[in-house]
């Protein structure tokens, strides 16, 4: 099977898992190749402010990838492009002692599902945009395949 053709598959066996997720998102990154300029965009509508939301990362990359980590940078924007928040945040894509990869794998390639926001309540209904820049020190980043996001009502804990 070529790769292409193994993401697609993975991607449509892992889409149907997230019943709670509002919005879900990928961006395949070209060649694996993930350059600093490269900042994909996720825009999506939020309704109803009245409950909390969690924002997760989502990320695949194959095990040739060259570190246990991986730093990123968030742009969260509303609609009118005002930017409410901007941070940067360490991924542990492998335990950084024995290299065992985490995330849920297929042949070479993982998935990986990070919190990113836990109970974050958005301030209106309306659009928002996340963007996401990677933050290495290596321009391409090599073996990131593809990065979203997956938003979701927060369920209570009882």
């Amino acid at each position: 099977m070529k790769p292409l053709g193994l993401v697609l598959l993975v991607t449509l066996l892992l889409g149907g898992c997230d019943s709670g997720a509002v919005y879900k998102e990928y961006t395949d990154i070209e060649d694996g190749k993930w350059y600093i300029k490269n900042a994909p965009s996720f825009t999506f509508e939020i309704t109803d402010t009245s409950v909390p939301y969690n924002i997760y990362y989502n990320l695949r990359n194959s095990l040739s990838y060259g570190y246990y980590n991986l730093y990123l940078t968030r742009y969260l924007r509303d609609a009118t492009g005002k930017e409410l928040e901007s941070r940067l945040d360490e991924l542990i894509l492998m335990d950084p002692k024995t290299g065992k990869p985490n995330g849920d794998g297929l042949g070479d390639l993982f998935d990986h599902k990070f919190l990113m926001k836990r109970n974050y309540r958005f301030p209106k209904p309306g659009k928002y945009t996340m963007q996401l820049r990677q933050y290495m020190r290596q321009d391409p980043l090599l073996n990131i395949m593809s990065v979203g996001i997956t938003v979701e009502k927060a369920v209570p804990s009882h």
